[in-house]
């Protein structure tokens, strides 16, 4: 959005400086991109008096002017026809770039006489398309610049050019008069009125307008008046240098009018010739196919439901977005139809990218302009049309209705400052909003029309901020608390943390993937179903909330391998979804190894990873986040384990704390990884947490009595678990027997087929006295007899 200085006083009528108007600008949200010095160009052009101008001997048009300058008299030869005695005039001497024809001055010979510089016109400064002779001022001193002179008397043409980047939600920046509200709000100046007295009627136009019923959603209100006997032709200077300024081309007038109050009031508008219009106009939506040629000159061809003005004959005007070529002014145009409609955000938004065409209009009403300034923008136009070009209006032609658009929310201005974080007195804050349109009815702000974008009660507190400068904030120190602090974390979150670091510190890698993965990825950790899927995904590959950690693990191996890394250690610490609804999810802890344990050694130690490395670090992780020491392995994990080769980790049948095992072949096929691999997931919120709350560690317990330890071998049937005999002896007496474990296997043999020998250590741990050989002898027989009553085994001679 570009704008020049005296355009903005136009609206706002103030003191500030540029720089203070810059800096405020940026400060409220309206980001300045840029201040373009116009006036630079032209700062070495001084003003010079012609003393006298003579014809050139050799040369008819060619006149031989003595100049006076800066620098005494000078001698410049002129073939401009207005070059005589007594003008005051622009002078470019030696070493002046000119812009206009791209040289820089020096000194020259013209017929053998010499010139030392140049009298310039307006075209060769830029400053017009004026070229028919050079520039005569009305005034100046001699050796004055002439930029100093254009700022006193001529002001446009040289105005500084600001441009500011319009977010999306500020629409009503769009035009000047909304940039001077904000900074009238802020205080850097007054509001000027800019109220129309609307002309009065002399006729009714035969033509009407109309909006077909199912184009009421895209065009809710059309109004226009016709205008008789208008003369045409170029603007006035000084619109002309307006829109110059901000990089537009004057036209003619009644276009030039359009583009005016397009950028000064944020009000699009189109003008049609109504000598060229066909009957009566029409708003409704295309059948498709319907071609137009717009006034960049190119062919568009419709589609079906796009918005669109037609007369009794053929389609006028892409609504919203461009005119027509058929029906657009010229400075033949006598009578013109001066249109103002209310046009659909989103359904301007959805042809103009369809039929890719950016025009000013398209811009503005797809960011949402003001619905309530519809016939009152009208009246603006037609009041400067009649006022520079003459011509006698009819009725308001209009169909449909204004928006209703009211809404209003409660400032509570406490809690402005409490979310702010400044003092702003509530006077301040109901003047603020009274500044930016708002009507303050108690504590009900009412929303002006042109802010579409003010959506609630927070949007209120925004706007508050902004004016009252959030550059104003002074940094406080946070108070200090007495004592020690409640915790922050909760028990969950302090278990993730264990989890996290725990799994880091056996040297995994994190992994923090997306929480979406694709169907037949989800279908192979049984999920994928509709309960889990997206909406709207973000692409065919995240279709689906993922069942397990396990899926992304796997993903990240493969790419990885595909890089040439076959060796992996990953995890990841996330949630895993079940179903859609709140509390269908469960948070995991999820490591995946594979390859092989380390890199290729002389010693050979190097080997593939196996379950009992995964069951390690399980274990290690329900360790570190409090789990019970004494846990059941049972078989039955979910099918995207190997049935053989894995396990769950239980307090109970149905209390699942961790599974662990191979990751089965038919899952690493499918996800294209290359095996061995092997993981573990530990369900977090499984194990119970610990009923008393403390900060501290629990005390220490140390045995001040020595452990004994005894040896123990079975004869059982091969298919006999090695599991189900170590609980077997564990159960033999839980208070004396401290853990069990098997440290060898022998099977064949002398045993005879089928069988196979475990021989396991029992430590046991007194608590109260030092065991006798009796007590251990009467611990021993519970162990023989509870191994045997569970597996059928004997004790082996």
């Amino acid at each position: 959005m570009k704008f020049t200085l005296s355009w903005l006083k136009s609206h706002l009528d103030t003191n500030a400086t540029l720089d203070e108007i810059v800096y405020a600008l940026t400060d409220l949200g309206l980001e300045v991109e840029g201040v373009e010095d116009r006036g630079a160009k032209l700062a070495d052009f001084t003003i010079g008096k012609v003393i006298s101008a003579e014809k050139h001997p050799d040369a008819d048009r060619l006149r031989v002017c003595q100049v006076e300058t800066d620098e005494g008299l000078k001698q410049i030869i002129c073939g401009a026809p207005n070059a005589r005695e007594g003008i005051t005039v622009v002078v470019a001497k030696p070493g002046v770039y000119v812009p206009g024809i791209d040289i820089t001055i020096g000194v020259g010979k013209i017929r053998g006489i010499e010139s030392f510089g140049m009298m310039a016109s307006e075209r060769e400064m830029e400053l017009s398309d004026e070229h028919d002779g050079i520039i005569e001022l009305p005034s100046g001193d001699v050796g004055d610049r002439f930029v100093d002179w254009l700022a006193a008397n001529d002001p446009a043409k040289v105005d500084p050019v600001i441009e500011i980047a319009i977010t999306p939600n500020r629409p009503d920046a769009l035009g000047v008069r909304g940039i001077a509200r904000d900074l009238a709000a802020r205080g850097l100046g007054t509001m000027i009125a800019r109220d129309v007295t609307p002309v009065a009627a002399t006729f009714a136009a035969d033509m009407a307008v109309s909006i077909d019923d199912d184009t009421l959603d895209g065009c809710p209100l059309f109004t226009g008046r016709l205008i008789r006997g208008v003369k045409n032709g170029p603007s006035p200077e000084w619109l002309q240098d307006m829109l110059r300024a901000i990089g537009l081309r004057p036209i003619n007038f009644l276009v030039d009018v359009t583009n005016f109050f397009t950028y000064d009031l944020n009000r699009p508008l189109h003008v049609f010739d109504a000598d060229k219009v066909a009957g009566n106009l029409r708003v409704h939506r295309a059948a498709g196919g319907e071609e137009i040629v717009a006034l960049d000159d190119k062919t568009y061809t419709l589609q079906s439901g796009q918005m669109v003005i037609s007369d009794d004959n053929a389609a006028e005007s892409i609504a919203g977005v461009m005119g027509g070529a058929a029906t657009g002014c010229s400075d033949e145009t006598v009578n013109v139809f001066v249109e103002s409609a209310y046009w659909d955000p989103v359904q301007i938004a959805y042809t103009g990218r369809a039929l890719k065409i950016n025009s000013d209009a398209r811009y503005r009403f797809e960011r949402g302009i003001d619905p309530a300034f519809t016939a009152e923008g009208l009246e603006h136009a037609v009041r400067m049309i009649v006022d520079h070009a003459g011509g006698e209006v009819s009725e308001v032609i209009s169909a449909g209705a204004v928006p209703d658009v009211a809404r209003a929310y409660k400032l509570d201005t406490d809690r402005v400052q409490s979310l702010v974080g400044m003092e702003i007195p509530a006077e301040t804050q109901r003047a603020t909003l009274e500044a930016l349109g708002f009507v303050l009815e108690g504590d009900m702000a009412h929303v002006p029309s042109w802010r579409p974008d003010v959506r609630g009660e927070a949007d209120l507190v925004e706007e508050v901020a902004r004016i009252a400068s959030l550059t104003k904030l002074v940094g406080k120190p946070m108070s200090r608390v007495a004592g020690v602090p409640k915790p922050v974390l909760t028990p969950m979150q302090l278990r993730e943390r264990a989890a996290r670091r725990t799994i880091a510190a056996l040297g995994y890698n994190e992994c923090v993937t997306y929480s979406f993965i694709d169907a037949d990825a989800a279908k192979v950790f049984e999920g994928g179903t509709d309960a889990t899927k997206l909406e709207n995904p973000i692409s065919s590959e995240m279709s689906h909330l993922r069942p397990a950690l396990l899926p992304g693990l796997l993903q990240a191996a493969a790419r990885n391998q595909a890089r040439g890394y076959m060796d992996l250690a990953l995890f990841e610490v996330g949630a895993a979804f079940q179903g859609g609804e709140p509390g269908e999810q469960h948070v995991l802890a999820t490591g995946l190894l594979v390859g092989h344990s380390g890199p290729k050694d002389l010693r050979g130690e190097r080997r593939g990873v196996d379950v009992f490395d995964a069951k390690a670090d399980a274990e290690a992780v329900l360790s570190a986040i409090g789990a019970p020491a004494k846990v059941q392995i049972l078989r039955g994990a979910p099918s995207w384990w190997h049935p053989g080769r894995s396990g769950k980790m239980c307090l109970g049948p149905k209390k699942v704390m961790a599974e662990f095992g191979e990751i089965h072949p038919k899952v690493l096929d499918a996800l294209d990884v290359k095996g061995p691999a092997v993981g573990f997931t530990v369900y977090l919120a499984e194990p119970p947490f610990p009923k008393a709350k403390s900060t501290t560690r629990p005390a220490l317990k140390l045995r001040d009595l020595q452990a004994v330890e005894r040896d123990f071998a079975f004869v059982v049937d091969a298919e006999v678990e090695a599991l189900t005999l170590v609980n077997a002896a564990a159960g033999a007496d839980k208070a004396l027997i401290e853990d069990v474990r098997v440290f060898d296997e022998f099977i064949g043999g002398a045993l005879g087929e089928g069988k196979k020998s475990l021989a396991v250590t029992v430590r046991l741990q007194p608590t109260d006295a030092t065991l006798t050989e009796k007590d251990i002898e009467a611990v021993s027989e519970k162990v023989i007899a509870k191994v045997s009553k569970a597996t059928g085994g004997v004790l082996r001679g």
